[in-house]
Protein backbone atom coordinates (compact mmCIF):
# COMPACT_ATOMS: atom_id res chain seq x y z
CA UNK A 1 0.00 0.00 0.00
CA UNK A 2 1.08 3.59 -0.89
CA UNK A 3 0.13 6.80 0.08
CA UNK A 4 -0.63 7.86 -3.20
CA UNK A 5 -3.27 4.85 -3.54
CA UNK A 6 -5.02 5.94 -0.22
CA UNK A 7 -5.18 9.46 -1.61
CA UNK A 8 -6.64 8.20 -4.94
CA UNK A 9 -9.57 6.37 -2.92
CA UNK A 10 -10.15 9.15 -0.99
CA UNK A 11 -10.50 11.25 -3.94
CA UNK A 12 -12.27 8.85 -5.66
CA UNK A 13 -15.17 8.50 -2.49
CA UNK A 14 -14.95 12.23 -1.87
CA UNK A 15 -15.91 13.20 -5.82
CA UNK A 16 -19.10 10.42 -4.84
CA UNK A 17 -20.05 12.56 -2.24
CA UNK A 18 -19.98 15.44 -3.84
CA UNK A 19 -22.02 14.20 -6.57
CA UNK A 20 -24.45 13.05 -4.11
CA UNK A 21 -25.25 16.16 -2.81
CA UNK A 22 -22.31 16.21 -0.06
CA UNK A 23 -19.89 19.23 -0.27
CA UNK A 24 -18.78 19.13 3.27
CA UNK A 25 -17.70 15.25 2.59
CA UNK A 26 -16.25 16.21 -1.06
CA UNK A 27 -13.92 18.66 1.08
CA UNK A 28 -13.36 16.96 4.41
CA UNK A 29 -12.15 13.30 3.30
CA UNK A 30 -9.13 14.37 1.83
CA UNK A 31 -8.47 16.75 5.04
CA UNK A 32 -9.51 13.29 7.40
CA UNK A 33 -6.78 11.24 5.49
CA UNK A 34 -4.24 14.19 6.66
CA UNK A 35 -4.89 13.50 9.86
CA UNK A 36 -5.58 10.25 10.27
CA UNK A 37 -1.55 9.83 8.34
CA UNK A 38 -0.25 12.28 11.04
CA UNK A 39 -1.11 9.31 13.99
CA UNK A 40 1.18 6.14 13.63
CA UNK A 41 -1.88 3.47 14.77
CA UNK A 42 -4.26 4.63 12.41
CA UNK A 43 -1.78 5.04 9.82
CA UNK A 44 -0.75 1.33 10.51
CA UNK A 45 -4.85 0.12 9.44
CA UNK A 46 -4.76 2.25 6.77
CA UNK A 47 -2.02 1.04 5.11
CA UNK A 48 -2.73 -2.92 5.76
CA UNK A 49 -5.78 -2.69 3.69
CA UNK A 50 -5.29 -4.27 0.17
CA UNK A 51 -5.02 -1.79 -2.66
CA UNK A 52 -7.81 -4.50 -3.73
CA UNK A 53 -10.49 -3.29 -0.91
CA UNK A 54 -9.67 0.71 -1.59
CA UNK A 55 -12.77 0.97 -3.39
CA UNK A 56 -16.12 2.39 -2.21
CA UNK A 57 -17.39 -0.98 -3.36
CA UNK A 58 -14.94 -3.01 -1.27
CA UNK A 59 -14.00 -2.64 2.55
CA UNK A 60 -14.24 1.61 1.89
CA UNK A 61 -11.90 3.30 4.19
CA UNK A 62 -12.66 6.33 3.55
CA UNK A 63 -16.68 6.05 4.25
CA UNK A 64 -15.27 4.15 7.97
CA UNK A 65 -12.76 6.65 9.04
CA UNK A 66 -15.73 9.15 7.94
CA UNK A 67 -18.00 7.51 10.07
CA UNK A 68 -15.31 7.53 13.25
CA UNK A 69 -14.75 11.41 12.80
CA UNK A 70 -18.62 12.02 12.73
CA UNK A 71 -18.95 9.97 15.84
CA UNK A 72 -16.97 11.82 17.90
CA UNK A 73 -18.80 15.41 16.45
CA UNK A 74 -22.14 13.79 17.24
CA UNK A 75 -21.08 13.05 21.04
CA UNK A 76 -20.32 16.95 21.59
CA UNK A 77 -16.92 18.62 22.43
CA UNK A 78 -14.04 17.89 19.83
CA UNK A 79 -15.40 18.71 16.02
CA UNK A 80 -19.01 20.16 16.85
CA UNK A 81 -17.52 23.54 16.04
CA UNK A 82 -15.64 22.20 12.71
CA UNK A 83 -18.72 20.10 11.75
CA UNK A 84 -22.30 21.41 10.09
CA UNK A 85 -24.03 23.59 9.75
CA UNK A 86 -21.18 25.55 11.10
CA UNK A 87 -19.33 26.61 8.08
CA UNK A 88 -15.47 27.27 9.14
CA UNK A 89 -12.00 27.10 6.72
CA UNK A 90 -9.76 24.26 5.58
CA UNK A 91 -7.27 25.05 7.73
CA UNK A 92 -9.61 25.41 11.19
CA UNK A 93 -10.84 22.06 10.04
CA UNK A 94 -7.86 20.36 9.50
CA UNK A 95 -6.92 21.77 12.83
CA UNK A 96 -9.75 20.22 14.60
CA UNK A 97 -9.15 16.83 12.62
CA UNK A 98 -5.52 16.71 13.20
CA UNK A 99 -6.37 17.12 17.03
CA UNK A 100 -9.58 14.67 17.17
CA UNK A 101 -7.22 11.98 15.75
CA UNK A 102 -4.71 12.48 18.20
CA UNK A 103 -7.42 12.41 20.75
CA UNK A 104 -9.39 9.71 19.79
CA UNK A 105 -6.84 7.71 17.94
CA UNK A 106 -8.09 4.48 19.41
CA UNK A 107 -11.84 5.36 18.37
CA UNK A 108 -10.96 6.39 14.96
CA UNK A 109 -9.34 2.72 14.69
CA UNK A 110 -11.95 0.95 16.00
CA UNK A 111 -14.03 2.37 12.60
CA UNK A 112 -11.59 1.26 10.58
CA UNK A 113 -12.22 -2.27 11.65
CA UNK A 114 -15.90 -1.85 11.00
CA UNK A 115 -18.09 -1.81 8.15
CA UNK A 116 -19.88 0.67 7.18
CA UNK A 117 -23.85 0.16 7.63
CA UNK A 118 -25.89 3.04 6.22
CA UNK A 119 -29.48 2.11 6.80
CA UNK A 120 -30.35 4.40 4.22
CA UNK A 121 -33.98 4.70 4.92
CA UNK A 122 -35.06 6.40 1.67
CA UNK A 123 -34.26 3.37 -0.37
CA UNK A 124 -37.54 2.17 0.87
CA UNK A 125 -39.14 4.38 -1.51
CA UNK A 126 -38.76 1.61 -4.13
CA UNK A 127 -39.40 -1.02 -1.54
CA UNK A 128 -42.79 0.70 -1.27
CA UNK A 129 -43.70 0.77 -4.96
CA UNK A 130 -42.67 -3.01 -5.11
CA UNK A 131 -44.54 -3.62 -2.49
CA UNK A 132 -47.64 -1.89 -4.01
CA UNK A 133 -47.13 -3.00 -7.54
CA UNK A 134 -46.92 -7.16 -5.94
CA UNK A 135 -49.97 -6.60 -4.32
CA UNK A 136 -51.90 -5.05 -7.35
CA UNK A 137 -50.14 -8.17 -9.33
CA UNK A 138 -51.08 -11.34 -7.07
CA UNK A 139 -53.59 -9.57 -4.86
CA UNK A 140 -51.65 -11.09 -1.89
CA UNK A 141 -50.34 -10.37 1.55
CA UNK A 142 -46.65 -10.16 2.14
CA UNK A 143 -44.10 -12.08 3.66
CA UNK A 144 -40.63 -9.97 3.81
CA UNK A 145 -37.06 -11.67 3.81
CA UNK A 146 -34.33 -9.28 3.65
CA UNK A 147 -30.86 -9.87 3.51
CA UNK A 148 -28.24 -7.60 5.03
CA UNK A 149 -30.41 -5.55 6.53
CA UNK A 150 -28.42 -4.33 9.13
CA UNK A 151 -30.65 -2.38 11.68
CA UNK A 152 -33.40 -3.19 10.27
CA UNK A 153 -34.72 0.15 9.33
CA UNK A 154 -35.95 -0.56 5.54
CA UNK A 155 -37.88 -3.82 6.91
CA UNK A 156 -40.66 -1.58 8.35
CA UNK A 157 -41.48 0.31 4.91
CA UNK A 158 -44.81 -0.14 5.17
CA UNK A 159 -44.90 1.87 7.87
CA UNK A 160 -43.86 4.96 6.31
CA UNK A 161 -45.78 7.19 4.63
CA UNK A 162 -44.05 8.09 0.80
CA UNK A 163 -45.54 11.09 -1.93
CA UNK A 164 -44.16 10.22 -5.31
CA UNK A 165 -45.74 11.24 -9.40
CA UNK A 166 -48.52 13.36 -7.21
CA UNK A 167 -49.43 9.91 -5.39
CA UNK A 168 -49.43 9.15 -1.46
CA UNK A 169 -48.81 5.92 0.06
CA UNK A 170 -48.45 4.82 3.44
CA UNK A 171 -49.94 6.35 6.96
CA UNK A 172 -50.42 9.83 6.76
CA UNK A 173 -49.21 10.23 10.18
CA UNK A 174 -46.41 8.27 9.41
CA UNK A 175 -43.15 10.49 11.38
CA UNK A 176 -41.16 8.94 8.24
CA UNK A 177 -42.09 10.65 4.74
CA UNK A 178 -40.22 10.17 1.78
CA UNK A 179 -40.51 12.21 -0.90
CA UNK A 180 -38.37 11.32 -3.75
CA UNK A 181 -37.85 12.96 -7.35
CA UNK A 182 -40.24 10.25 -9.31
CA UNK A 183 -38.77 9.86 -13.29
CA UNK A 184 -40.57 7.40 -15.69
CA UNK A 185 -44.07 5.72 -14.48
CA UNK A 186 -45.97 6.70 -12.23
CA UNK A 187 -45.70 3.73 -9.13
CA UNK A 188 -48.72 1.81 -8.72
CA UNK A 189 -51.36 2.36 -5.98
CA UNK A 190 -52.81 -0.75 -4.15
CA UNK A 191 -51.93 -0.52 -0.74
CA UNK A 192 -49.62 -3.53 0.60
CA UNK A 193 -50.00 -5.71 3.90
CA UNK A 194 -47.68 -7.07 5.30
CA UNK A 195 -47.99 -10.71 6.85
CA UNK A 196 -44.63 -11.57 8.62
CA UNK A 197 -41.08 -10.23 8.33
CA UNK A 198 -37.88 -11.18 9.06
CA UNK A 199 -33.76 -9.75 8.09
CA UNK A 200 -30.81 -10.98 8.67
CA UNK A 201 -27.44 -9.24 9.21
CA UNK A 202 -23.89 -10.64 10.15
CA UNK A 203 -23.68 -7.95 12.98
CA UNK A 204 -27.11 -6.32 13.60
CA UNK A 205 -26.89 -3.18 15.74
CA UNK A 206 -28.47 -3.51 18.97
CA UNK A 207 -30.52 -0.20 18.66
CA UNK A 208 -31.68 -0.01 22.38
CA UNK A 209 -27.80 0.57 22.46
CA UNK A 210 -27.24 4.68 22.71
CA UNK A 211 -23.46 4.28 20.95
CA UNK A 212 -25.46 1.93 18.36
CA UNK A 213 -27.46 4.40 17.58
CA UNK A 214 -24.93 6.89 17.15
CA UNK A 215 -22.46 4.60 14.96
CA UNK A 216 -25.86 4.11 12.53
CA UNK A 217 -26.46 7.87 12.33
CA UNK A 218 -22.49 8.65 12.10
CA UNK A 219 -22.28 6.92 8.87
CA UNK A 220 -24.56 9.58 7.18
CA UNK A 221 -23.33 12.72 6.20
CA UNK A 222 -23.02 15.86 8.60
CA UNK A 223 -24.61 18.05 5.72
CA UNK A 224 -27.57 16.15 4.82
CA UNK A 225 -29.80 16.29 8.22
CA UNK A 226 -32.97 15.36 6.08
CA UNK A 227 -31.24 11.55 6.04
CA UNK A 228 -30.56 12.29 9.78
CA UNK A 229 -33.68 13.25 10.75
CA UNK A 230 -35.18 9.78 8.73
CA UNK A 231 -32.82 7.81 10.46
CA UNK A 232 -33.83 8.86 13.65
CA UNK A 233 -37.93 8.73 13.28
CA UNK A 234 -36.61 5.18 11.57
CA UNK A 235 -34.87 4.15 14.59
CA UNK A 236 -37.45 4.99 16.80
CA UNK A 237 -40.47 3.19 14.48
CA UNK A 238 -37.92 0.17 14.81
CA UNK A 239 -38.00 0.13 18.36
CA UNK A 240 -41.56 0.01 18.89
CA UNK A 241 -43.19 -3.34 20.83
CA UNK A 242 -44.77 -4.38 16.86
CA UNK A 243 -40.98 -4.42 15.19
CA UNK A 244 -39.15 -5.18 17.31
CA UNK A 245 -37.42 -8.74 16.97
CA UNK A 246 -37.72 -9.02 13.24
CA UNK A 247 -33.73 -8.98 12.75
CA UNK A 248 -31.69 -11.65 12.75
CA UNK A 249 -27.98 -12.13 13.36
CA UNK A 250 -26.41 -14.57 11.01
CA UNK A 251 -24.75 -15.30 7.58
CA UNK A 252 -27.84 -14.90 4.93
CA UNK A 253 -26.49 -18.22 3.25
CA UNK A 254 -27.13 -20.41 6.60
CA UNK A 255 -30.53 -18.54 7.25
CA UNK A 256 -31.84 -18.00 3.77
CA UNK A 257 -33.22 -22.07 3.37
CA UNK A 258 -35.25 -21.59 6.97
CA UNK A 259 -36.77 -18.74 5.67
CA UNK A 260 -37.11 -20.94 1.87
CA UNK A 261 -41.02 -22.41 2.59
CA UNK A 262 -43.79 -21.63 0.81
CA UNK A 263 -46.82 -20.67 2.84
CA UNK A 264 -50.26 -20.12 1.63
CA UNK A 265 -52.07 -17.86 0.74
CA UNK A 266 -49.00 -15.20 1.67
CA UNK A 267 -46.72 -14.14 -1.29
CA UNK A 268 -42.75 -14.17 -0.32
CA UNK A 269 -40.54 -10.98 -0.93
CA UNK A 270 -37.10 -11.59 -0.67
CA UNK A 271 -34.83 -8.44 -1.32
CA UNK A 272 -31.94 -6.62 -0.64
CA UNK A 273 -30.62 -3.26 -1.22
CA UNK A 274 -27.08 -2.43 -1.75
CA UNK A 275 -26.17 -5.74 0.46
CA UNK A 276 -25.87 -8.42 -2.38
CA UNK A 277 -23.10 -7.11 -3.72
CA UNK A 278 -20.59 -7.49 -0.30
CA UNK A 279 -21.47 -11.16 -0.55
CA UNK A 280 -18.28 -13.04 -2.27
CA UNK A 281 -18.88 -14.19 -5.87
CA UNK A 282 -18.99 -17.91 -4.30
CA UNK A 283 -21.86 -16.84 -1.96
CA UNK A 284 -24.37 -14.97 -4.44
CA UNK A 285 -24.05 -18.19 -6.65
CA UNK A 286 -24.73 -20.03 -3.50
CA UNK A 287 -27.93 -18.00 -3.03
CA UNK A 288 -28.93 -17.43 -6.19
CA UNK A 289 -29.24 -21.32 -6.87
CA UNK A 290 -31.00 -21.43 -2.86
CA UNK A 291 -33.41 -19.10 -4.44
CA UNK A 292 -33.45 -20.61 -8.04
CA UNK A 293 -34.54 -23.70 -6.54
CA UNK A 294 -37.06 -23.09 -4.35
CA UNK A 295 -38.58 -20.39 -7.04
CA UNK A 296 -39.14 -23.69 -9.40
CA UNK A 297 -41.06 -25.03 -6.79
CA UNK A 298 -43.37 -21.81 -6.05
CA UNK A 299 -47.53 -22.24 -6.51
CA UNK A 300 -49.99 -19.88 -7.48
CA UNK A 301 -51.33 -20.18 -4.41
CA UNK A 302 -47.32 -19.66 -2.53
CA UNK A 303 -45.66 -17.54 -4.92
CA UNK A 304 -42.07 -15.91 -4.69
CA UNK A 305 -41.11 -12.57 -5.17
CA UNK A 306 -36.98 -11.89 -4.85
CA UNK A 307 -36.10 -8.27 -5.77
CA UNK A 308 -32.71 -6.74 -6.07
CA UNK A 309 -31.67 -2.75 -5.27
CA UNK A 310 -27.86 -3.34 -6.16
CA UNK A 311 -24.69 -1.68 -7.60
CA UNK A 312 -24.38 -3.15 -11.56
CA UNK A 313 -21.55 -0.99 -12.18
CA UNK A 314 -22.65 1.71 -12.95
CA UNK A 315 -21.09 4.82 -10.31
CA UNK A 316 -23.96 7.04 -9.94
CA UNK A 317 -27.23 4.65 -9.71
CA UNK A 318 -28.51 0.81 -8.56
CA UNK A 319 -30.04 -1.32 -10.71
CA UNK A 320 -33.72 -2.26 -9.81
CA UNK A 321 -34.78 -6.24 -10.70
CA UNK A 322 -37.38 -8.43 -9.86
CA UNK A 323 -37.91 -12.24 -10.72
CA UNK A 324 -40.84 -13.83 -10.26
CA UNK A 325 -41.87 -17.33 -9.26
CA UNK A 326 -43.75 -19.72 -10.74
CA UNK A 327 -42.99 -19.00 -13.97
CA UNK A 328 -39.07 -17.77 -13.31
CA UNK A 329 -40.23 -14.16 -14.88
CA UNK A 330 -37.15 -11.37 -14.72
CA UNK A 331 -38.61 -7.98 -14.78
CA UNK A 332 -36.32 -4.61 -15.48
CA UNK A 333 -38.06 -2.34 -12.77
CA UNK A 334 -35.63 0.84 -13.51
CA UNK A 335 -32.94 2.40 -11.70
CA UNK A 336 -32.56 4.53 -8.54
CA UNK A 337 -30.10 6.92 -6.90
CA UNK A 338 -28.10 5.00 -4.22
CA UNK A 339 -30.01 6.94 -1.45
CA UNK A 340 -32.77 6.80 -3.33
CA UNK A 341 -33.31 10.75 -3.78
CA UNK A 342 -34.61 10.08 -7.30
CA UNK A 343 -36.40 6.58 -8.90
CA UNK A 344 -36.48 6.10 -12.75
CA UNK A 345 -39.45 3.76 -12.50
CA UNK A 346 -39.91 1.40 -15.52
CA UNK A 347 -42.10 -1.37 -14.42
CA UNK A 348 -44.49 -2.58 -16.48
CA UNK A 349 -48.16 -2.97 -15.52
CA UNK A 350 -48.79 -5.33 -13.00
Amino acid sequence: MTTALLRDAFAEQAAICGRMGSPFMERALPLMLDAALSVPTIAAVLFAVGPDRLSPFADAPALRLAGGFHKIALAGGDLCDVYPPNAVSDNALSDALCHAAQSHAADLVGALRVPPQTNEIRRSAVLIAVGHWLTARFGKMLTLSEIGCSAGLNLHWDFYGMTAAGRRFGPLKSPVHLTPDWRGTPPTVCPAYVHAVKGVDLSPPDITSASARDTLLSYLWADQPDRLALTQAGLAIAAQPDTEGTVDQGDALAWLPQRLIHQAPYLHLIYSTIAWRYLSPAAQAEGTDLIERHGATATDAAPLAWFQMEHDGNPDSAALTLRLWPGDITITMGRADFHGRWVDWQAPPP
